[in-house]
């Protein structure tokens, strides 16, 4: 979810607290279009990270530095020559835009106070940072928009700025009840979507929260509704902008299975099934939000072509055993011509010469009679023997196609687990030792370096509920490692059952007794970490490490054991610390 009008005016209300009077005493450009402030004021130092960047506009405090180029941008130098050192008068959020005006106070080169702004628009892709004289005239901006990239604005030096409102859309906090139901009514599209084509700084999302707290179906036409049901949900839409005039913020990231997948500066209501983290600082929530999805985002990005190296081969191998399948279903005939061969042994001395089949008793099948075809060129014995070599020739092709199934079985389940370690991957450490595994595997060629790549991934570390050590596989690199080079004997091995996942492997200390809600905990790890995640329950199935073997050319990650036990459990970790 992108920065709305919202979270904007919340982020504004914070910069009023935090940034009003207070001095710039360092400006900074780490990319081409991002600016990083430090601002020295009344509460002390701030950084303030501004981002105009197309797929990822963001603005927020923060106290992480960045390192800047050696030669500063044009743009930056233009900023320290005007605003260095210049004071905060004011910020301001023209209507409920995904704007943020700063006016900032400096003295010229005679040494007279005049005051310039810097202007922040977080509009997606049109996201820009401009720099303006009091006047509204444009001095430079981090982007230039020409007449050939716009037709709505051009931003460039000597132009005037101004915000373009090429959908007329209405301000959500100054809206009257008279004008709310007359301008929706011009709108025969859905209630959210008629929301939020109207209004400024109205994303989607809200849209959809409005529709539920009134308790009206989004999709739905504002025209077909009744007048009672219209003044219901202006009432609504009142209360839930009521809510942004007063402050009353409350900065709230909503987990999916961890990963974050929405933040809103006000609750959401239908978002009731996710889990939620809440902040009291929006800059906050912006910066955990922005810093877990770009991890996620990055690893995806970067783990793109292992992950078509797997799909393909999946893809291959799953045709392969299909077709394997088929070719076997072939073979189920081998009985039925053993069989006829064996009865035209037996019966076939009466035959007469041209016959072309052959009326017997089976024997095998409580003596009913069967047509058995026949070759009339050939002899009784010769159309046995016939029957008898198709028999041999698809028992030799089913002995064969069996091991050859079970081999492509095994290279798609094994396939199945890497995908599972690209699923669970954080670090590019993590993609390096799985695409080691994919060279190794021959899905990948080795490409010749001079000097040996050092893989530095390491196994999660988990700590229980009473202090019992905790280690996750992140691919089957780790999980050999951890099963058969780190785990000692007594120690406790945990496995999805049946489903791809990591090994889990349990230290054991001076052989004192587990106790139970340690091998829950382990198991929900085994869980978490595997193909069942998600699953309200999960077979694991555990055992004692010495108890675990690898089998002879078995694969990465692969091993097998007989005595184990069980549980089922779900794949809920939230509670289990995990030790960095």
């Amino acid at each position: 979810m992108a920065f709305d009008g919202i979270v904007i005016a919340n982020l504004v209300h914070e910069f009023q607290k935090e940034l009003l009077n207070g001095r710039i005493a360092k400006i900074a450009q780490p990319e081409t279009d991002e600016l990083l402030l430090t601002i020295k004021g009344p509460h002390g130092q701030r950084r303030l990270s501004i981002s105009a960047n197309a797929s990822l506009p963001l603005i927020y405090l923060t106290q992480n530095n960045k390192p800047s180029p050696m030669t500063a941008p044009n743009f930056c130098m233009l900023l320290r020559k005007h605003i260095g050192s210049g004071r905060i008068i004011q910020i301001e959020q023209p209507k409920l835009e995904r704007i943020i005006d700063f006016t900032i106070e400096h003295r010229n080169d005679l040494g007279d106070l005049c005051q310039k702004k810097l202007i922040v628009e977080i509009m997606g892709k049109h996201s820009n940072i401009i720099f303006c004289e009091n006047n509204g005239n444009i001095v430079d901006s981090i982007k230039h928009i020409s007449s050939h990239t716009s037709s709505v604005r051009e931003v460039l030096p000597g132009r005037r700025y101004f915000i373009p409102d090429t959908m007329k859309k209405q301000d959500p906090l100054s809206i009257q009840p008279k004008d709310f139901i007359p301008t929706l009514m011009e709108k025969s599209l859905p209630l959210a979507k008629s929301i939020y084509t109207t209004f400024t700084g109205v994303s989607p999302i809200v849209a959809e929260e409005i529709c539920y707290l009134a308790g009206i179906d989004s999709n739905v036409s504002f025209q077909e509704l009744s007048e009672d049901i219209k003044a219901h949900i202006w009432n609504q839409f009142q209360i839930f902008f009521g809510n942004v005039t007063k402050h009353n913020f409350q900065p709230t990231i909503y987990y999916q299975d961890t990963i974050p997948t929405e933040f809103s500066a006000l609750p959401l209501s239908h978002f009731s099934g996710y889990e939620t983290k809440t902040f009291t600082s929006p800059s906050q929530m912006a910066e955990t939000y922005y810093a877990t999805k770009s991890i996620v985002t990055r690893i995806r990005q970067k783990s793109t072509d292992l992950r078509q190296v797997v799909q393909r081969a999946q893809a291959r191998n799953r045709k392969k055993y299909d077709l394997q399948l088929k070719q076997l279903k072939d073979t189920e005939s081998q009985d039925k011509n053993r069989i006829y061969g064996e009865l035209i042994n037996t019966y076939g001395y009466h035959l007469e010469p041209g016959a072309k089949h052959l009326e017997a008793e089976n024997y095998y099948d409580d003596n009913k009679i069967i047509n058995i075809p026949l070759d009339p060129q050939k002899t009784p014995q010769e159309n046995a023997n016939r029957y008898f070599e198709k028999y041999n020739k698809q028992k030799r092709t089913f002995q064969a196609l069996s091991q050859l199934i079970e081999e492509t079985k095994d290279e798609i389940v094994y396939l199945d687990s890497i995908n599972n370690a690209l699923e669970i991957a954080t670090t590019e450490e993590d993609l390096a030792e799985i695409k080691e595994e994919l060279t190794r595997a021959a899905y990948m060629r080795r490409k010749f370096t001079k000097k040996k790549e050092t893989i530095k991934s390491k196994p999660l570390h988990y700590i229980s509920g009473d202090g019992y050590h905790m280690y996750v596989g992140k691919n089957n690199l780790q999980n050999d490692q951890l099963t058969f080079g780190f785990a000692t004997g007594n120690d406790w091995w945990f496995h999805a059952k049946g489903a791809p996942g990591s090994h889990v492997i349990l230290k054991i200390h001076n052989n004192n007794k587990v106790p139970n809600r340690t091998f829950e905990e382990a198991g929900k790890l085994a869980a978490y970490y595997s193909a069942l995640r998600g699953n309200e329950k999960a077979e694991i199935d555990y055992a004692e490490k010495k108890h675990i073997k690898k089998p002879k050319g078995g694969k990465p990650g692969f091993v097998i054991y007989h005595s184990n036990y069980s549980l089922v459990i779900d794949s809920d970790i939230r509670n289990i610390t995990q030790i960095f």
